[in-house]
């Protein structure tokens, strides 16, 4: 057995080079700016397309501006001696028109409170961990609209449910009731047409119905006269209305054995609104009242777009399932529904909500313009929302419907508990696109004589106080600052939303 001789290196080893950093700014650019001849090509050239556009974005807005004056004769090149960038003495000067159009100042305090009530409303529901959501849902979406309508408009209420029900289902019934009329008669005057017995016997049916729909509101007229016998007949209807609404839910949900908890319910949500009218006084006129043609800027811009992006779900939902419906008059309705509004402008919805709209509203029944154009927002943007969801329903694997069906559920419940939040999850980028594009669109309601945001802008444009060459453009930068900080959140918050309703597919 031979012995082997230990090898013992006599010399040190040459240091090897240090391995490539990954982190950090160094190893960010080395990674994903200057990792190939390519990408290096494609950095050198956006850098110095960023280099020509944010340089004198930069110098014009902060570097070459004026900051101070209170006529145009501070931003033009003549009095300053040099050049002349943004002119942010117009800003101030307008800034007020651009939150609050022509909203009276001694009440824009209701304006800065409506404010304040949806961020205070709004911001649990955008905080996960924050606890009481389905109380603060039901805030956000059903009491802050009307506490905000009252604080906006102002005036009161004279009656409740009871008085509204029969008073629209009264002007309705004399609606079909004079139709029918005008209808038979027009029949009976015709020469013995070959229509005028069938428009004869159709307008007497007409007639019938309208007089039929006169008979079943006829219990709804009797107590809102009954309640008008009182000194305050909004409480009597209120109490009226409760009593009714609240026995309702009582039965219909389990009666002695399990509708105590629906009862209790409707008698606090009913102390609540009677809370409410106590403290804003609707009871006794209200605030006093700001027509809408006086609300402008921001306002208006935060209203339409809000109010169409909320109401818009709903009616996207309803007609994404309808047209997946088995029942062919339901789907064939939401087909048509939904092709008519994505075949028009939203332009010509605008046109149509403004002035086409009172033509069909029974009786003497009347809407405001600004809610006019809310109705055919949140229809148009409605047709848009349900072809997106409808896609996520498509999304789901029919097996989640099917395992559903086994376990017993109802369709109504498979819908709202397994099918319905899937879709949703799966859309939810498309969606928050359809809700920045809607918002950016509010600036069409200008054509409609409405003014918001860009409206009460270019309305500024007019003051020849303060006509600088500067000025048109000092307007529109702001604005659209204003646009991209909104649009900008929306997108931030549904990336955060997206990434945490699909942690399952990253791991």
């Amino acid at each position: 057995m031979t012995e082997q001789a230990a090898f013992v290196r006599t010399d040190m080893v040459e240091q090897r080079r240090a391995p490539v950093r990954t982190t950090g700014i160094v190893g960010f650019a080395r990674e994903r700016l200057f990792n190939s001849p390519l990408n290096i090509m494609i950095t050198l050239i956006g850098a110095a397309l960023l280099w020509l556009i944010l340089v004198p974005v930069v110098k014009f807005l902060f570097v070459d501006a004026v900051w101070q004056g209170s006529d145009r004769n501070a931003c033009l090149e003549a009095n300053v001696g040099r050049v002349v960038g943004a002119c942010w003495p117009f800003v101030q000067a307008k800034f007020d028109q651009f939150i609050y159009g022509f909203y009276p100042e001694d009440q824009r305090w209701r304006v800065n409170l409506t404010f304040a009530l949806g961020a205070l409303l709004l911001l649990p529901l955008l905080i996960p961990r924050a606890p009481a959501k389905t109380l603060n849902s039901g805030l956000f979406f059903f009491a802050y609209p009307v506490v905000g309508f009252f604080l906006l408009r102002g005036g009161g209420l004279k009656g409740f449910a009871i008085h509204w029900l029969a008073d629209l289902g009264s002007g309705f019934a004399a609606s079909i009731v004079d139709a029918g009329t005008r209808l038979a008669n027009a029949g009976t005057n015709m020469n013995r047409g070959l229509f005028s017995q069938p428009a004869a016997w159709i307008g007497e049916a007409l007639a019938w119905i309208g007089r039929a729909l006169g008979w079943l509101v006829w219990p709804l007229e009797w107590l809102r006269d009954y309640t008008e016998k009182f000194h305050s007949p909004l409480w009597a209807d209120l109490v009226l209305t409760a009593i009714i609404v609240s026995l309702i839910a009582f039965f219909i949900t389990g009666g002695f054995r399990n509708g105590w908890r629906a009862l209790f319910t409707s008698i606090a949500t009913f102390a609540g609104i009677a809370a409410v009218i106590a403290i804003m006084g609707l009871d006794g006129g209200g605030l006093p009242i700001v027509d809408t043609r006086s609300w402008g800027g921001l306002l208006v811009t935060l209203v339409v777009s809000v109010t169409g992006i909320v109401a818009s779900m709903p009616v996207g939902m309803v007609l994404a399932l309808g047209r997946r419906s088995t029942i062919p008059l339901i789907r064939l309705f939401s087909i048509a529904f939904i092709e008519f509004w994505r075949g028009v402008p939203l332009i010509t919805v605008l046109f149509f909500a403004t002035y086409m709209l009172p033509l069909f509203l029974p009786g003497n029944f009347t809407v405001d313009g600004l809610v006019r154009v809310l109705i055919g927002i949140a229809l148009f943007a409605g047709a848009y929302n349900a072809e997106v969801i409808r896609g996520g329903l498509q999304a789901v694997p029919r097996g989640q419907a099917e395992a559903a069906s086994a376990l017993g559920l109802s369709y109504w419940k498979t819908t709202g508990l397994i099918v319905m939040p899937q879709a949703l999850r799966n859309v939810i980028p498309a969606l928050v696109n359809s809700f920045i594009a809607l918002f950016k669109d509010t600036t069409l309601v200008l054509i409609v004589a409405i003014f918001d945001l860009l409206g009460q802008l270019r309305a500024s444009f007019a003051d020849p106080n303060w006509a600088t060459p500067t000025t048109l453009f000092t307007g529109f930068a702001f604005t659209g600052i204003i646009y991209f900080v909104f649009c900008f959140g929306m997108s931030r918050y549904s990336l955060f939303v997206e990434r945490r309703l699909n942690v399952h597919k990253n791991v």
